[in-house]
């Protein structure tokens, strides 16, 4: 081995451009300029993302490494993904389409160039992927199985030229990627409402980091259609299980219950905003509208507006009221506000401290760019009383305080901010407030009452207030609104049957809850309740035992500050088992 050669395991991406010389025949300077541009814009970037280092460019391939094979496999569907984006308003003539191929091997280092087996079986699994498509050698699948939400087909043992045994390949088609129906449960029945699900709309800005702005409006767009009370609007949580997938709208339609369904992108380049939106008919797949707007990033707001009335007017409903729910809406004075306020709701979607400690940062610096903003004062109280809950500050109390005070500055900026009453209700729950919070609760409804979490929200109050038959109506018309629910709204729903001491009911409920999120200590205790009053003792002590082996520091006298029961009875009734 020469000096400055060594060797080490590598996971190795290779790609290459589909049918490039009849692209460079056809129109050389435009062919090189879409090269330059999709290496720019969408290939590096996501390369760096994902960390991993180009090794190697020839005309139309790159080579690349990664640390490991899962960076190198979500890289390589990102930038499929990011293709189809980019080539979706093209003539077929023009699309630019990839094959990729990944192994894991390896490799020979000298200086910054790799060399040997691990690449020449990539470079192979590139040669016999299908245009726009990833091809994967066997021990690649072995490292992704079970950790990326992606399916694979098994394309069986291949004989590849220059390679002296069989490579297991496994196959990635951007035209297989809808989520698997659930098949031990009904779809949703359709509701005499008119229905809709916006999915998520594409981010075509070239940039990941933009990601968070097309969340932000689709999620923006679903709260504004949310307000309309004549339409059926299937919660974010829900429309979102379909990001970045190519989907089978129908099936998709079927699986939420819906009859309409409006997908769109997004695309961002400096002040201007370009976004398109189509409403489909899910059972025939016909486009009923459709509109292309650009303007300049400042009209982001009348943008949505004009989208929502159209789809509204579209579905067949008369607009009067919805334009007297828009006469209403507070936008905020700075665009940098709201573009801090997307970036910190991006980071609340699940429980992490280090992203609540962020996004109260970004929502902060929200209200110093624009003080009377009330989404940015709801976005803190959000985070502070997520860190009462979750026990992470030193002085819980001094915390659910700063919540309460946020939330409160929140609805008198904005007194048809629904999010604002939301955590307002919330706040007062756990402050035993219980009658005041049931009442911002359902304030919060009648400003937005599509909003699957504002009712699951209320119906945990009611079952702290000891209202557990009104809690169950409000979590079924929850599960409706949003069919991939969280696992917070079956807990909740087994808390009500705990109270109603239907425990084989709670079992079921608490065993959901435990079943989507295994990781959730308070659900395996609550499960163990139940358990132990149906007289199953054994399987409740491998709960506890489940419980206390992920969070060890969970003790008893942490209950009444979690569970603030209105009656003391109930927190007894549950603390006995």
């Amino acid at each position: 081995m020469t000096e400055g050669t060594q060797r080490k395991l590598a996971a190795i991406m290779s790609a290459d451009v589909v049918g490039y010389s009849r692209l460079m025949g056809a129109d050389e300077t435009g062919t090189l300029a879409a090269m330059r541009a999709h290496r720019s814009e969408l290939w590096n970037p996501v390369i760096e993302q994902y960390g991993g280092r180009v090794v190697g460019t020839a005309g139309d391939s790159i080579l690349v490494e990664f640390a490991s094979a899962v960076a190198a496999v979500e890289s390589s569907i990102a930038v499929q993904r990011g293709m189809i984006e980019r080539n979706a308003e093209l003539p077929e003539e023009r699309r630019m389409l990839l094959r990729i191929g990944v192994n894991i091997g390896e490799v020979v280092m000298d200086g910054d160039d790799i060399f040997g087996d691990g690449v020449n079986v990539a470079a192979r699994l590139q040669a016999i992927a299908d245009s726009g498509g990833i091809a994967i050698s066997g021990n690649v699948y072995e490292q992704v199985s079970g950790k990326l939400d992606v399916a694979f087909s098994d394309d069986g043992e291949h004989d590849v030229k220059n390679i002296d045994r069989p490579v297991h390949i496994w196959r990635w088609s951007p035209d297989n990627q809808a989520p698997a129906a659930d098949m031990d449960k009904d779809a949703p029945p359709l509701s005499d409402k008119p229905s809709i699900a916006v999915l998520p709309f594409d981010n075509m800005s070239g940039d990941p980091e933009q990601e968070y702005f097309s969340d932000g409006i689709t999620e923006d767009i679903i709260t504004e259609l949310s307000r309309y009370p004549d339409f059926l609007v299937i919660a974010r949580n829900s429309s979102f299980v379909y990001k970045g997938k190519s989907v089978d709208l129908m099936q998709v339609a079927n699986d939420l219950g819906v009859r309409f369904m409006l997908e769109g992108s997004v695309r961002k380049a400096g002040s201007r905003i370009r976004v398109t939106a189509q409403l489909i008919e899910a059972n025939t797949s016909g486009h009923i509208w459709a509109e292309r707007f650009d303007r300049e990033l400042v009209d982001i707001f009348a943008v949505q507006d004009e989208i929502t009335a159209q789809i509204v007017s579209a579905m067949g409903r008369s607009i009067q009221a919805f334009e007297l729910l828009q006469s209403r809406r507070k936008a905020p004075t700075s665009l940098d506000a709201y573009d801090k306020c997307l970036q910190a709701s991006a980071k609340i979607s699940s429980p992490d401290r280090t992203r609540y400690t962020e996004a109260r940062s970004q929502a902060q610096e929200a209200i110093e760019l624009d003080p009377n903003y009330a989404q940015a004062h709801a976005i803190v109280a959000q985070t502070q009383l997520v860190s009462f809950t979750s026990r992470w500050p030193e002085d819980p109390e001094g915390t659910l305080q700063a919540a309460y005070k946020s939330a409160q500055s929140a609805v008198e900026l904005d007194d048809h901010n629904f999010f604002a009453y939301n955590v307002l209700g919330l706040c007062q729950v756990w402050q035993h407030s219980h009658d005041l919070a049931i009442a911002s609760l359902q304030h919060a409804l009648e400003l937005n009452p599509n909003e699957a979490r504002t009712r699951a929200n209320l119906a945990n109050a009611l079952v702290f207030a000891g209202q557990p038959e009104e809690a169950l109506e409000q979590l079924e018309i929850a599960m409706r609104l949003d069919p991939h629910h969280p696992p917070v709204y079956p807990h909740h729903r087994g808390r009500a049957y705990f109270v109603l001491r239907q425990y084989d009911k709670a079992e079921l409920a608490f065993s959901q809850a435990v079943t989507q999120a295994p990781g959730w200590p308070w659900a395996r205790l609550m499960l163990a309740a139940a358990l132990t009053a149906l007289g199953k003792v054994e399987a409740a002590s491998a709960e506890v035992e489940a419980a206390l082996k992920i969070s060890p520091d969970m003790k008893l006298d942490q209950v009444p500050m979690i569970w603030p029961f209105r009656e003391q009875g109930e927190l007894d009734h549950l603390i006995g088992y």
